[in-house]
């Protein structure tokens, strides 16, 4: 069973920068695709950024494009998100997921998801 871990959460002001990581517990063979979601209190998931189990281009959600990056080391089975920059409305919990598969049909695909870790926004 594949496990994802996340740390590096935390509070910092607004402007500040913060560096999250996402140990995934094994090396996935076939890759659909790994990134960051995160949700706030009384709102919906939202994706955040995403690289394609493809070719590996990144896409970003329109209010962090420019502010954040997305990136996985492949040899330390670990993905990150540096967060520059930062929001009051980036205050949420955020969360890793990974996506492997093993056919073309739905019953091929899993989706792995973290725990979540907090990050606060302060003024």
């Amino acid at each position: 069973q594949v496990q994802l871990v996340e740390s590096g959460g935390g509070s910092v002001q607004v402007g500040g920068s913060l560096k999250l990581s996402c140990v995934i517990s094994e090396h996935i063979l076939n890759s659909c695709g790994m990134g960051w979601y995160r949700q706030s209190p009384g709102e919906e998931r939202e994706a955040v950024a995403i690289i394609s189990g493809g070719d590996g281009t990144t896409s970003y959600e329109d209010s962090v494009l420019g502010r954040f990056t997305v990136s996985y080391d492949n040899f330390k089975n670990t993905l990150y998100l540096q967060m520059n920059n930062v929001k009051i409305e980036d205050t949420a919990v955020y969360i890793c997921t990974a996506c492997s598969y093993t056919g073309y049909k739905d019953a091929d695909i899993h989706n792995y998801w973290g725990q979540g870790t907090q990050v606060t926004v302060s003024s």
